[in-house]
């Protein structure tokens, strides 16, 4: 059979890269986020236990099974396709010491193409392309994880309980902290549905807006992290859809302080999110934790929001303010809405492109709620927003060079505000140049400072 092979070398020991890939989270962290890869089962890595997908091949959605063999704890172990797209996959990944530091993975395929006899000559520019930046886009976000997780290493891990862990965020942090040795329990609604590669034991579950807990119990968690809230750039802004996104955010979080300042054993931090939409519309002036609040239906909302965690500061419990720009990522977000206009190069400054979009990649995002729920010293606003903010026409320009794809067709105002009415008008047409200088000053150091590089690795066109 045809073979594939690809290598990597990682400042780890041989037990933290095992650990790593033997963890809940390893599986979701693993798989590239362009691929739009929904995990239905995580197997552990034992013989017979079975890792499970749906994958895309072209608009056509495929079951993967995948099921472990050959393992040897510590040293190796491959996965053979049971059913899939390809006419034959096997896996051998094989992890190597170097030093005392280091360690080489090496990945070795062998695969046929459905019908190989006929179809094996296309791999070239099929196959092989797409999987070369599987295993790039996998080398780096194991590399990346395990420095995370060495930075706090020394410490103890902690017990999580974490709201709004079906979302695009929640989804990756909860899966980057069980992959780092935290104890990850998810805060639900009763209607919640969690995805088919979670299960219901480490669940808490109440009424949001009545503040009642159902199943579960609130003691005991070292760390709560808030990040429910509807989307805001799902839907039309109307009356209604104004009023949800701000009963979403204030209610629950004003229910959730209140629970939290009661308990006999209160967790030690409340980390909480927000926005740089706390800031409101403001040109090109330069805003960072110091700044003031700004004006308008959002800055409102996110002022409110921050409040609500009121009750669980005056309990002695820690509170940290997310303020988050706009998370990069095809997973959700406006990179995802953006993708295709700007494939068919229809990308291009919007409403004149001027306005600043302060922005974060999700790594970074994961990686700095985690820095920031490790530090004993972080209390109060961060935003979480890279240190290089660009203009949205430099951002579309960014895009399309990544996509190799024209980014010149300019979209005016008036167009935006036909289409999406006031939240296109505060979502599109408006910015904030928000820097994080309370989060570089407590030594966090960012992954993907820089936005065509964080482009490149969520979208799959590392060079």
């Amino acid at each position: 059979m045809p073979k594939f092979a690809h290598r990597a070398e990682h400042e780890a020991t041989k037990k933290e890269i095992w650990d790593w890939y033997n963890s809940k989270g390893a599986f979701r962290r693993i798989m590239p986020e362009w691929e739009g890869i929904k995990p239905i089962n995580a197997g552990k890595l034992v013989d017979g236990e079975e890792t499970i997908f749906k994958v895309s091949i072209g608009p056509i959605k495929k079951t993967w099974v995948a099921r472990h063999h050959s393992v040897i704890p510590g040293e190796t172990f491959s996965d053979r396709m049971m059913k899939g797209p390809f006419g034959a996959w096997n896996h051998t990944h094989k992890f190597e010491s170097l030093g005392d530091n280091l360690t080489k993975i090496s990945d070795d395929v062998e695969y046929k193409l459905p019908f190989h006899f006929l179809t094996g000559w296309s791999a070239g520019m099929t196959i092989l392309p797409r999987t070369r930046q599987m295993f790039k886009f996998r080398s780096t976000r194991v590399t990346n994880d395990i420095k995370q997780i060495q930075s706090s290493d020394k410490l103890p891990r902690q017990k999580v309980l974490v709201s709004g862990s079906t979302g695009m965020i929640g989804l990756q942090l909860c899966a980057f902290l069980e992959s780092a040795g935290h104890d990850v329990h998810r805060l639900v609604r009763m209607n919640t549905k969690l995805p088919p590669d979670v299960d219901d034991v480490n669940v808490v579950r109440w009424n949001d807006i009545t503040g009642d807990v159902i199943k579960g119990d609130l003691n005991g968690f070292d760390a709560v992290i808030h990040l429910a809230g509807a989307g805001i750039g799902d839907k039309r802004w109307s009356k209604k859809r104004k009023q949800l996104i701000r009963d979403s955010r204030v209610i629950p979080t004003e229910n959730l302080s209140r629970l939290l300042a009661s308990l006999e054993t209160p967790p030690k931090v409340l980390l909480c999110g927000s926005a740089v939409g706390f800031y409101g519309e403001r040109g090109t002036e330069v805003l960072d934790e110091k700044s003031t609040p700004g004006n308008g239906f959002l800055a409102d909302i996110c002022g409110q929001w921050e409040q609500a965690s009121t009750a669980a500061k005056d309990a002695g419990i820690r509170v940290v303010l997310l303020r988050t720009g706009i998370v990069v990522s095809p997973l959700g977000g406006a990179l995802a809405k953006l993708l295709l206009p700007s494939k068919m190069g229809g990308g291009g400054p919007v409403g004149g492109g001027r306005q600043m979009q302060s922005w974060i990649s999700l790594d970074d995002e994961i990686y700095a709620i985690h820095h920031l729920m490790m530090s004993d010293s972080s209390e109060g606003p961060y935003n979480l927003t890279a240190p290089s903010p660009v203009s949205q026409k430099v951002f579309a320009k960014t895009l399309g060079r990544v996509l190799r794809r024209p980014a010149f067709m300019p979209l005016p105002g008036f167009a935006i505000r036909l289409m999406f009415g006031e939240m296109g008008v505060k979502l599109v047409l408006e910015g904030q140049d928000v820097r994080p200088e309370r989060l570089l000053e407590s030594g966090y150091e960012f992954t993907y400072p820089d936005l065509e590089g964080s482009m490149r690795n969520c979208l799959g066109k590392m060079k």
